[in-house]
C-alpha cells in the first residue's frame, strides 16, 4: 500500500503569504489522499518582529503555531512534522530543512544569521537534511553542493522548465538526495507535489530515513 506525502506545506499562521489555516490544510490533504504534511513555513526576516531578533525561544513559540495546529487537526491516522523554509538576512534563496524540533530552534541561537556554510555545519551535527527549494525560480542563486544535501527537483509554483533545470542540476553535481513540494498556499497548489512511499511515515526519524535512502517516488502534478 502507498503512502503519500507533502513536503512544502505553508500555513497562514505564521506565513504571512499562507492563504489557509494550518487546520483547513490538513483537512485539504486528507481530502486529497495524502498520509501526513511536512509544515515548512517562512523561517525568514520577514516572519518575525524585530523584537524577537535575539530572543529564540518566543520566535520558536510564534513559528510553531501552524505546525502545532495543524498537529491538533491531525488525529491518529495522519502525519504531521515540523520542518521550515529557511531564509538567511539579505538573500533571496530559500533552503527546506526537514527533522528539525522545537528543541534544535530553541538552542541555537539566532541561525538565520549562520548563512549557508556555517547552517549546514550545524544541520549535519544533529543529522538534518538541508535542500535548496526552488533553485531556478526568479532571483535564485545556486549555491554550492557542499553544503546542501540535495534540492527541490519539482516545485508546484515553478514552471516546467525551472523544475526540469533543478533536476539537471542535481545530476550533473553528484547531489544525493531530490525532493517535490507542492509549495502550498493557494487551492491551485494543493497536491502537486510530495512523494510516495511504500512504508509509512510517522516521525522525523522515518522522514530522514527515507530520504537518505532514495526509496520514494516523486509526486509531479503539473
Amino acid at each position: 500500500m502507498p503512502f503519500k506525502y507533502e513536503l512544502h506545506c505553508h500555513t497562514k499562521e505564521v506565513s504571512r503569504c499562507g492563504g489557509f489555516y494550518a487546520a483547513d490544510a490538513v483537512k485539504l490533504y486528507k481530502d486529497a489522499g495524502y498520509d501526513g504534511i511536512v509544515i515548512t513555513d517562512h523561517f525568514a526576516p520577514m516572519t518575525f518582529s524585530p523584537s524577537t531578533v535575539w530572543r529564540p525561544h518566543k520566535a520558536v513559540d510564534f513559528y510553531t503555531r501552524g505546525y502545532k495546529e495543524a498537529l491538533k487537526a491531525a488525529g491518529d491516522d495522519f502525519t504531521v512534522l515540523l520542518g521550515m523554509e529557511l531564509r538567511y538576512y539579505a538573500t533571496a534563496n530559500d533552503y527546506l530543512v526537514y527533522g528539525i524540533t522545537e528543541d534544535f530552534l530553541k538552542s541555537n541561537g539566532n541561525i538565520l544569521s549562520m548563512y549557508p556554510k556555517r547552517f549546514y555545519r550545524l544541520a549535519k551535527k544533529n543529522n538534518l537534511i538541508v535542500v535548496q527549494a526552488h533553485p531556478f525560480r526568479d532571483w535564485m542563486i545556486r549555491i554550492n553542493p557542499k553544503h546542501l544535501d540535495g534540492a527541490e527537483v519539482f516545485n508546484g509554483k515553478s514552471s516546467r522548465e525551472a523544475n526540469e533545470n533543478a533536476e539537471k542540476w542535481v545530476n550533473e553535481t553528484g547531489m544525493k538526495i531530490r525532493v517535490s513540494g507542492s509549495d502550498f498556499h493557494r487551492p491551485a497548489q494543493l497536491a502537486k507535489g510530495g512523494i510516495i512511499t511504500e512504508t509509512p511515515i510517522k516521525t522525523n526519524d522515518d522522514l530522514l530515513k527515507i530520504l537518505n535512502s532514495g526509496d520514494y517516488e516523486l509526486i509531479k502534478n503539473y
